[in-house]
């Protein structure tokens, strides 16, 4: 069984100063990422979560509540949302979270039956991973440093995008998305990693830190390299450099349920912690949360 410690009150609730506090692992150390540089306001009830650099990373932009959906929830929340984040054409989606442990999905039904999907994600998570991992081609994993490298990684999200999406549009989102992380790296806050043979970056991901928590983000191999063992690899000595380096007690990665990334991470020695669940609705392909592919895979 994993224990998380951390700033967390006696029901197990993480706290950050006065603000709503959040059960659920994995919506906390999403969270990190806009107390960085976007905007958590607090309701009471719910969180508002906005990245005004990125608005069309929809959960970037979206409402965190303190309990699943209720009957009359539905057409609350969506005049919380037009309110909070806006409406169409300037906003084309509308994304809802609950700070739920035990997979209560609650009165879900009338999202359902106006378009939204369930968003459900697996939290995984270990205090060491299993450090025994080979590839077949020689790999080097190692934090990135210089601008190439930086490139050659917002190259390879691209590469490993839905092909849904369009190159020009999801190039917008990546670069965005990587301008953050690359910023939150050099505050000390965690690393983005390549895994390279040669000079040539062919899988990537990020580890960033917060109470002593370390969350994966974005986990790709180059189609050309999958199934040789790097994203293994990768995982592993890129979560062991980020425990020593960051004094990290647990390292946190979400999937989707049943996918080969889950089944990856449990290979790796990865427990599952809990479910993480949401509604999305979009009027046009958008981007997902940094960490999970993108809708239609």
């Amino acid at each position: 069984m994993i224990i998380f410690n951390g700033l967390q009150d006696k029901n197990g609730a993480f706290i950050r100063g006065d603000r709503m506090k959040v059960k659920s692992l994995g919506y906390q150390t999403d969270l990190m990422f806009a107390d960085f540089d976007g905007e958590i306001i607090d309701r009471g009830n719910y969180l508002v979560i906005r990245t005004p650099t990125n608005p069309s990373f929809y959960w970037g932009n979206y409402l965190l509540f303190n309990h699943p959906p209720a009957e009359g929830d539905y057409q609350r929340w969506q005049e919380l949302f037009a309110r909070e984040i806006g409406t169409a054409p300037a906003v084309i989606h509308r994304v809802f979270g609950w700070d739920t442990i035990d997979n209560d999905q609650g009165v879900i039904e009338p999202f359902l039956k106006n378009g939204y999907r369930v968003d459900r994600l697996v939290v995984l998570a270990t205090r060491k991973p299993y450090s025994s991992a080979n590839s077949k081609q020689e790999v080097t994993v190692k934090p990135l440093m210089v601008d190439a490298d930086w490139t050659q990684s917002i190259e390879n999200q691209v590469e490993c995008r839905n092909p849904g999406f369009s190159e020009f549009d999801y190039r917008q989102f990546r670069q965005r998305q990587m301008d953050r992380y690359r910023a939150m790296a050099r505050a000390g806050m965690g690393e983005w990693f390549g895994a390279f043979i040669g000079s040539r970056l062919v899988a990537d991901l990020g580890i960033f830190c917060v109470n002593r928590l370390g969350r994966y983000q974005s986990v790709q191999t180059h189609p050309e390299y999958r199934r040789q063992g790097i994203a293994r690899r990768l995982v592993i000595e890129s979560g062991l450099f980020a425990l020593d380096r960051f004094a990290l007690e647990n390292l946190v990665i979400a999937a989707d349920e049943g996918s080969p990334a889950e089944r990856l991470y449990k290979s790796l020695g990865f427990e599952i912690a809990e479910y993480q669940l949401g509604v999305v609705k979009w009027d046009s392909p958008t981007f997902s949360r940094p960490g999970k592919p993108p809708p239609f895979t």
